[in-house]
C-alpha cells in the first residue's frame, strides 16, 4: 500500500506522470467509456462537457453524471472537464479543488 500511496502523491506533484496503479474501475459501460476518455486528456488541458459528449456520441449531462460517479478523481481526471466558455462547473470534490488542480497542472506544463 505504501508504494501505491507514493505513486498517488507523485501524481499530485507531477501530473504529467502517468500512474501505473492498477485500477479496478466498476461502473456502467458508458461510465467506463467516459472514464477512459478522461484519462486521455493531457495534464494542463481541458475539454468541455459538450465536446467530450460529442466524441462519445452522447449528451453533456450524461458525461457530467459519469464524471460525478468517478470514484478516483486524480487517476481518472474529471477535473479536466469544464463547462461552456471554459467555466468551472460541478466537481465532486469542490470547485476550489478543481481550480487548484487545473492551476497546478498548467504551472507544471509551463515549466
Amino acid at each position: 500500500l505504501g508504494d501505491w500511496l507514493e505513486t498517488i502523491v507523485a501524481q499530485l506533484e507531477e501530473p504529467a506522470r502517468a500512474s501505473s496503479l492498477p485500477l479496478d474501475l466498476r461502473g456502467t459501460a458508458f461510465q467506463l467509456r467516459v472514464w477512459q476518455a478522461l484519462q486521455q486528456i493531457p495534464p494542463g488541458e481541458t475539454r468541455r462537457y459538450a465536446e467530450l459528449a460529442q466524441s462519445l456520441g452522447s449528451h453533456a449531462r450524461a458525461v457530467a453524471r459519469a464524471c460525478a460517479s468517478n470514484p478516483v478523481g486524480l487517476l481518472v481526471p474529471c477535473h479536466r472537464v469544464v463547462g461552456a466558455n471554459q467555466a468551472l462547473t460541478g466537481y465532486r470534490w469542490g470547485l476550489e479543488r478543481k481550480a487548484a488542480l487545473l492551476a497546478a497542472e498548467k504551472r507544471h506544463k509551463g515549466a
